[in-house]
């Protein structure tokens, strides 16, 4: 026999709240990235001088941002784990794990994240100023903060490609993630360069972050527009 498994218990799907966790996530990144660089966060391989001037400077903003982020972390891994919760059964089918891998990515992302974080949080709250101390951490930072690429990269290609094969996403969305992850993680690889000099080589970061931005507020979207659809479990 079977029965039927939510109808009638809830009118709020997990996907709606993974798809507005999502872009949540997106604004909270996007608005974070505002409010850090009219301030004048130094970029990939400054000068320990403009290092110093700035977490010296603007201690507040820092921890303004700070506070922000362990919400963010919260949003994405929502978002991840209810893209799973829609594409898991499509994996199974097919005899993949693309979903997984991509909630992976995010994972790891939080917690790489969390390492750049508490590496600006560092800089912000000691009271050294000895530039070998400081140009340590902002190597650390830098550091963490390129290779955080990677996870990204993985992402943004479990999740589209499962999407995709799945036929929860459109061509278009599952291309633009692929393209934002061979970015990514071209900018990971070529983490030595983008950190010495990051010139040219480092748009390729910043191209595939902005893409990323876009990918994630699109997936978001195509979540909470999902119809709930009552799921049934045959019993004995």
């Amino acid at each position: 026999m079977s029965r039927n498994l939510g109808a009638g218990w809830s009118t709020w799907p997990f996907s709606r709240t993974a798809g507005l966790a999502g872009l949540g996530f997106a604004l909270l990144i996007v608005s974070v990235n505002a409010f850090l660089v009219p301030a004048g966060l130094p970029h990939t391989g400054a000068e320990t001088g403009d290092v110093v001037q700035f977490f010296t400077t603007q201690k507040d903003t820092v921890g303004v941002a700070s506070a922000l982020a362990p919400i963010a972390w919260v949003l994405a891994t929502l978002f991840g784990a209810g893209a799973v919760s829609v594409l898991w059964r499509s994996d199974r089918a097919q005899g993949t794990a693309w979903s997984l891998v991509g909630f992976a990515g995010v994972i790891l992302q939080n917690i790489t994240f969390t390492g750049v974080m508490a590496t600006r949080l560092a800089l912000a709250s000691t009271t050294a100023q000895d530039s070998n101390t400081v140009a340590g951490l902002w190597a650390l930072h830098d550091a963490l903060f390129v290779f955080n690429g990677t996870f990204l990269a993985l992402a943004m290609t479990g999740l589209s490609v499962s999407g995709r094969r799945a036929g929860l996403i459109r061509r278009w969305l599952g291309g633009i993630g692929l393209l934002a992850a061979v970015l990514q993680f071209g900018s990971a690889v070529l983490s030595p360069l983008v950190i010495d000099d990051p010139g040219p080589v480092g748009l390729l970061g910043l191209v595939g972050w902005l893409i990323w931005v876009v990918w994630i507020v699109a997936y978001g979207l195509t979540l909470i527009r999902l119809t709930p659809v009552a799921q049934s479990v045959d019993t004995a």
